[in-house]
């Protein structure tokens, strides 16, 4: 009897759902942001948010759930009904990287959310603090080698991609440097201000205005080359060819979707990303609009999971 009772409440969900996937959406949609606000994630969110609570004619609310680098907000996205009212900016910490730090993960990424569209890649900086003695890669490698341990570096948190950009540069260069986490890109650029710790690989959204004012010096991108919104500020992989180390963002909900409201957001998502206001926005900040197809960044995300595992395995990365 339970058996049965069970099967109905499942069967009158779906039904619901796909009542509701005609009328989507007829109530607020919560966005999660899975880090702390003035990061790059969150930059996003707000910008995606407010132009789809104008395309919806419902409020697009961004809840900022950090922590755990980023696993705390993508676990609550994971979790929730898949409805289309909750959904999530993502980066590659929670999706592609901590599966291969976290044993005992609450979600697993490629199964438990269903990818929308890849909104941007983004280069991050190698920021320095002003009274740190080194003006580009070359400088800083020498320093730490001079002062093994002494350098430390934030990030975003443990996973996040300028832990991972550290991690990779100290492989590359057989350097010892101390990452120190943060609850987001905000705190771990703030720290860097600060004289906190002696530098991050911050998303160049955020960082590219304490650059500009001196507050920090940008001496290179993470990016194979160079970025147009930085052209003087060298790429790492002039100093170490091969280097590579760009996050991206995209827009995940959870898995179950019906196509009917996953083919909406997708559809309004990748309209709002080549608006040419918006695309100006993100290009201005150096952030290139993607807007790819649910299938090609479900490939992304595959191919990301493999690449970044075997960096934790060869750096021997925890959490």
């Amino acid at each position: 009897m339970r058996s049965m009772q069970c099967f109905i409440s499942v069967l009158f969900a779906f039904i619901s759902l796909g009542i509701d996937a005609q009328t989507y959406p007829s109530k607020t949609i919560r966005l999660v942001s899975p880090y702390a606000p003035g990061g790059g994630t969150d930059i996003l969110a707000r910008l995606i948010g407010q132009k789809l609570s104008e395309a919806f004619a419902y409020a697009v609310i961004v809840e900022n759930r950090p922590g755990a680098g980023g696993t705390i907000g993508t676990e609550v996205v994971a979790r929730s009904l898949p409805d289309g009212y909750t959904i999530m900016i993502a980066s590659p910490s929670p999706i592609v990287v901590a599966p291969h730090l976290q044993a005992k993960l609450g979600y697993d990424p490629l199964k438990d959310l269903s990818p929308i569209t890849m909104i941007s890649v983004v280069p991050a900086v190698l920021i320095v603090n002003p009274s740190l003695p080194v003006k580009s890669v070359k400088e800083l490698i020498a320093l730490a080698k001079l002062k093994p341990d002494q350098l430390t570096f934030s990030s975003s948190g443990n996973g996040g991609t300028g832990h991972l950009a550290g991690e990779m540069l100290k492989m590359m260069t057989k350097t010892q440097m101390i990452h120190i986490p943060y609850k987001g890109t905000g705190p771990a650029t703030t720290a860097v201000v600060s004289g906190e710790v002696s530098l991050s690989f911050g998303n160049i959204m955020s960082t590219l205005p304490y650059v500009r004012n001196g507050r920090l010096r940008g001496i290179a991108v993470t990016t194979p080359t160079r970025s147009p919104v930085l052209p003087e500020v060298p790429a790492v992989a002039e100093f170490l060819p091969g280097y590579s180390a760009g996050p991206w963002y995209g827009v995940l909900a959870p898995a179950g979707l019906p196509s009917a409201i996953a083919d909406r957001l997708h559809r309004e998502i990748v309209k709002i990303l080549h608006s040419p206001e918006v695309a100006k926005v993100l290009k201005a900040e150096g952030a290139d609009p993607v807007g790819n197809t649910p299938a090609e960044f479900a490939a992304h995300l595959r191919d990301e999971t493999e690449r970044w595992g075997k960096v934790v395995r060869e750096t021997k990365m925890k959490f």
